[in-house]
């Protein structure tokens, strides 16, 4: 698998359920000017994956406070999204999701962003942090039973905005109000004096 990191996201025009409705002309270069996490999931109606949608719906005023689009894809269509949004979450089901669903029938982005599990046809959990500019900054890639920290997600987040806000680095484990450093010898050998629990 190769890396898409600091590189273009690879654009893409699709069907889409947004706000409850079915959208044809979905773009990810839409979102410009804004952060994007794109993850991807294997399946509708299956069981890790609602696990998922719910985590990231459960911290999406998060994310929006971060000016971040959530935005989740599987190789089903959009009619497929749309009725699993429509079956509750006690059933199995999405409802209460309300981030951008992407329809990828074609699999061409899951082939775009090098997720495809070819004798499959279904996506490895791929998520990217796509910045203000279209560029991804970060790729993690799980097999289909490992599921994703959405923390993480919030946390890799934070410290591209720390980094793009203030012009330093963040170290192993960095998070919001912790120390960060100048990315020199003199600022490493400074973090490590006076960092706490290192």
């Amino acid at each position: 698998m190769g890396t898409l990191v600091g590189k273009q996201a690879p654009d893409f025009k699709t069907n889409a359920v947004v706000n409850g409705h079915i959208s044809n002309d979905f773009t990810l270069s839409h979102y410009r000017g804004k952060y994007v996490i794109l993850f991807f999931y294997p399946l509708d109606f299956t069981f890790v994956c609602p696990t998922e949608l719910h985590a990231f719906q459960e911290k999406l005023s998060e994310f929006e406070a971060r000016n971040a689009q959530l935005i989740g894809c599987s190789i089903d269509s959009c009619y497929s999204h749309f009725a699993w949004l429509n079956i509750p979450k006690n059933k199995g089901g999405i409802q209460g999701v309300d981030y951008p669903l992407v329809a990828d029938l074609n699999k061409s982005i899951a082939r775009d962003y090098d997720v495809l599990i070819p004798h499959e046809g279904i996506a490895y959990r791929g998520l990217f942090l796509i910045d203000r500019e279209g560029i991804v900054r970060h790729q993690v890639i799980n097999d289909l039973p490992l599921g994703r920290s959405v923390d993480e997600a919030i946390r890799i987040l934070d410290a591209l905005i720390y980094f793009e806000t203030h012009g330093e680095v963040c170290p192993a484990n960095w998070q919001q109000g912790k120390q960060s450093m100048k990315p020199t010898q003199d600022g490493l050998e400074k973090y490590f004096m006076t960092a706490r629990g290192h």
